[in-house]
């Protein structure tokens, strides 16, 4: 019973803190403020009980957040999986990954544990931080994929709304961008 009631807990939890997200821009822009959230989050090691708010990340690095559609899928694994192999080198840029999708962070904790991601994932169940980002699929009711950099100042530097995994290219724009914020 206690489960059910900590499950159901964690999911209010959720809602609650994916409503103080600010309301959607028409269109984001290179040069406008990232959108503040705060959600919570998995590692491969751990679950955390507080949630990752965007505004305690900027001035400290740069962030790429990456939208993604689902845990568990081929192009989100070969997504993932490239940033994990390349990890080193966009920590040498000074950026710390956020990958977001709408699966719960105990999804997230087994994937990112089976794959050995070094790098949070975040839990956008209800969407709302994708919207936000204009990375939602209203016919999929899945997140798209999508990069962002958000630099040290909480701008947005970089933007790729229609980001592949099935060409290297996209990720080397990445580095390149995160290059040019450092």
């Amino acid at each position: 019973m206690k489960t059910i009631v900590l499950f159901i807990s964690f999911l209010i939890f959720e809602s609650s803190l994916v409503a103080q997200t600010q309301q959607a821009p028409d269109d984001l822009k290179v040069g406008d403020f990232a959108p503040g959230f705060a959600l919570p989050y998995a590692t491969k090691d751990s679950i955390s009980r507080s949630p990752l708010s965007l505004s305690n990340l900027v001035g400290k690095r740069a962030v790429v957040l990456a939208f993604y559609p689902a845990d568990w899928s081929t192009g989100c694994i070969k997504e993932v999986c490239t940033m994990r192999d390349n990890f080193a080198a966009l920590q040498a840029l000074d950026a710390e990954i956020l990958a977001i999708s709408g699966d719960y962070v105990w999804s997230h904790h087994e994937w990112a544990k089976s794959l050995s991601l070094p790098f949070k994932l975040l839990s956008d169940h209800a969407h709302l931080v994708a919207k936000l980002y204009s990375s939602f699929n209203e016919k999929s009711l899945y997140n798209r994929r999508t990069v962002f950099v958000v630099d040290k100042q909480g701008k947005i530097s970089y933007f790729n709304l229609e980001y592949s995994v099935g060409d290297l290219r996209d990720f080397e724009k990445l580095k390149t961008a995160l290059a040019r914020v450092r």
